[in-house]
């Protein structure tokens, strides 16, 4: 991927987005020049001509190896769930509480932040800490089921149709109730609205969402609809948008889209921290755009990964409707906007940034940041992953997580990687479909005004 020398105006070091060359999703898969000499079968260059044995030679130990799709589909998804697990014993805290709380920073997976967690307000009954996912993960994985049954791309009443079902239907272990239960009894509110809605209302599923709490609910399990457009953020976008339309509205609709469309953009082979910004600004609209170049000019001067907080905080304030105090929402909080953003997405963003891509270092600022932290962790974790693999995730943390969650972590990347190839070759095939039908009505002369007589 190549960037002219142009930048975002007010973000240094971004390149402009509408000077950004989008990669097709295409380059995915690199393109084999048929053979012009040689035997059937010999390797052969871009030009064509047979490879040399030297051309054919292993690349030397320590070269980077660019993760493969699988790889990547996999790290999206164990990186979101690992960032949501350490995310979730914080969450709703501030930077200062965690600190108290911990004697420093999260530095890794910790337990409870009240020792008599099944009776204390306001979390009581859930047991969050000690590696257990919250519902980000569990409605990431029910969306990546229904992917699994659909096998194709999803739009609203595939929402209706199989998410409602899978959430209301089927008894799950439940990390933090540590019980088989229903999805519905540990989702949060605007995510039962869905069901309220769709199940029970009969809504329109393109417009469910109309009325619900404005929030990041829609956007922390949108990562699965990246996976499948793998490369193309631009589809991604459109997909989430029109599955978030069952769950959201306005800017909690609208950091779906953008979060699906980052994923999506983290996977092309030569992404960096910066080119999934750049793609995430060239397809943001209203609050959700300003809110992340403002978080992505703070992340630039930002020198400390550990003081990170502060200053993500102070660009993200403006455009989040919360208030500084996140467990009393403002009388404003979470209303329809074309003037804000929810604060997640944007400090995902922005802590890619500071980390460099680096799994740790950005899922960890993400957790220390407080808030709604679990989120942010999760978006934060599931472009990381994205960008470098699976192996960009601690071990430690993965195995821990998944045993302490009783879940697979590494199961869903991997059908879902099988699902996305699917859905290319079917995207191939109706893309020749219109090619042949398009070619034959644009060879249809144009009538003039004398033959129309």
């Amino acid at each position: 991927m190549t960037y002219t020398s142009e930048r975002t105006p007010g973000v240094p070091g971004v390149p402009d987005p509408q000077a950004t060359q989008v990669l097709p999703v295409t380059t995915l898969k690199p393109t084999v020049t048929p053979v012009t000499s040689g035997p059937p079968g010999t390797p052969v260059t871009p030009s064509g001509t047979p490879r040399t044995p030297d051309a054919v030679r292993p690349a030397p130990p320590g070269t980077p190896v660019t993760p493969s799709l699988e790889d990547r589909a996999v790290g999206a998804l164990v990186g979101a769930a690992v960032g949501d697990a350490l995310g979730g014993p914080v969450e709703g805290r501030t930077p200062e509480e965690i600190v108290k709380r911990h004697g420093g920073p999260v530095e890794g997976i910790v337990g409870p932040f009240h020792d008599d967690w099944r009776t204390a307000r306001p979390l009581a009954p859930y047991h969050k800490g000690d590696g257990h996912v919250t519902d980000d993960t569990l409605m990431t994985h029910a969306l990546v089921r229904v992917y699994e049954s659909v096998r194709d791309h999803l739009d609203a009443y595939d929402i209706a149709d199989h998410l409602v079902p899978d959430l209301i239907g089927t008894p799950r272990w439940i990390p933090e109730l540590e019980a088989e239960a229903l999805p519905l009894q540990r989702i949060f509110l605007a995510e039962k609205w869905i069901v309220a809605r769709l199940h029970y209302g009969h809504a329109d599923p393109r417009e469910a969402g109309v009325g619900n709490i404005v929030n990041c609910g829609a956007a922390m399990y949108m990562a699965p609809v990246g996976v499948v457009n793998a490369g193309n953020p631009d589809r991604a976008y459109a997909e989430a948008l029109d599955i978030a339309g069952a769950h959201q509205s306005s800017y909690g609709r609208e950091a779906a889209g953008v979060f699906a469309a980052a994923v999506a953009a983290a996977f092309v082979p030569e992404a960096t921290p910066s080119s999934v910004v750049v793609q995430a600004l060239r397809l943001a609209k209203d609050g959700t755009r300003a809110a992340i170049e403002a978080v992505c000019e703070a992340a630039a001067a930002v020198d400390d990964p550990a003081s990170a907080g502060v200053a993500l905080r102070a660009a993200v304030a403006p455009f989040d409707t919360v208030g500084p105090d996140y467990r009393n929402p403002s009388l404003g909080a979470r209303r329809p906007s074309r003037l804000h953003s929810v604060e997640e997405l944007p400090i995902a963003l922005g802590m890619l940034l500071v980390g460099r891509g680096d799994y740790r270092t950005t899922v960890l600022g993400s957790v220390n940041y407080g808030r709604d932290c679990d989120s942010i962790a999760t978006m934060s974790g599931a472009l990381a992953g994205a960008l470098r693999g699976a192996s960009a995730v601690p071990d430690e943390w993965s195995r821990e997580v998944a045993r302490a969650s009783r879940l697979d972590l590494q199961a869903p990347g991997a059908a879902l990687a099988t699902v996305a190839r699917e859905i290319f070759t079917r995207d191939r095939a109706r893309a020749r479909t219109h090619e042949q039908a398009f070619t034959a009505i644009s060879a249809i002369p144009a009538m003039t005004e004398a033959g129309a007589r």
